[in-house]
């Protein structure tokens, strides 16, 4: 249902139930999926893809161009999956030649006034408080959870069911699982209560418990500690996932309690 005094271009595709508020600007080349709301004063820009049932706030600016001068005008998306809400005055500018686009999953969150930047792909049921912060080509895997004015630097990782401190400045790759804050980011123990609340069993905890007790909490090098969890702990869906994310790492992972940052 498009108010009368919402501007929608003859090229977007706009499917059954979608509801656009009055003053909002749909571009050309955008798709909008099933069951989707569009607040009023929305302005979704060419190459917007949003899936179905999301939810999209007022003031929220969708597929804006990169803030990158290396830009050249080339063909790219931004791509909202299914029953996503976006809040207040977000900003999700396409993607550039690199990846070509910047991807949110489904089920998430974004809370007011959140910048994600070109290149970012956003995982599943991930949750970002008002005002994070993501830079360009920044990657974040299922479940993390950014509290408020998080600011993360271009090129990090951060890995699934991560939590992150609310006023941390991520400059280093946040393994899967863990909690990171303080200055510089550190590690401060097991996500154990975003675990719990997803169904992860007591002895599953404990293991991952190990695994960066191994790997933060002695004085090992991270060379040192993969090689001894890789050595001495059962391989697991878990171990491996940390293992491989440790070897992946293009900036380094953030240190732990005895290590030198």
């Amino acid at each position: 249902m498009n108010q009368p005094l919402a501007y929608v271009h003859p090229g977007a595709k706009i499917a059954k139930n979608v509801v656009i508020e009055p003053f909002a600007t749909i571009n050309n080349n955008v798709i909008i999926g099933e069951g989707t709301w569009v607040g009023s004063n929305v302005i979704i820009m060419e190459g917007a893809r949003i899936g179905k049932n999301c939810s999209i706030f007022p003031g929220s600016v969708i597929s804006a161009i990169p803030q990158d001068l290396k830009f050249n005008g080339e063909d790219s998306l931004v791509v909202i999956n299914d029953n996503t809400t976006i809040r207040e005055c977000v900003t999700i500018n396409r993607g550039t030649s690199d990846r070509g686009e910047t991807t949110i999953g489904k089920n998430c969150l974004i809370m007011a006034y959140c910048h994600i930047a070109h290149d970012c792909i956003i995982g599943d049921n991930c949750i970002f408080s008002n005002n994070s912060t993501l830079a360009g080509h920044v990657s974040v895997g299922n479940h993390a959870i950014l509290a408020g004015f998080v600011a993360v630097h271009q090129f990090c990782s951060i890995g699934d069911h991560a939590f992150i401190a609310g006023g941390s400045l991520v400059r280093k790759d946040i393994p899967p699982y863990v909690k990171a804050a303080r200055e510089p980011i550190s590690y401060v123990g097991i996500n154990s209560v975003g675990l719990r609340r997803r169904g992860f069993k007591a002895s599953k905890i404990q293991e991952i418990q190990n695994i960066y007790r191994i790997l933060f909490q002695n004085k090992y090098n991270n060379s040192q500690a993969a090689d001894i969890i890789e050595a001495e702990l059962a391989a697991t869906p878990e171990r491996d996932e940390i293992l491989q994310f440790i070897k992946n790492s293009q900036r380094g992972i953030m240190k732990g309690y005895f290590q030198k940052n």
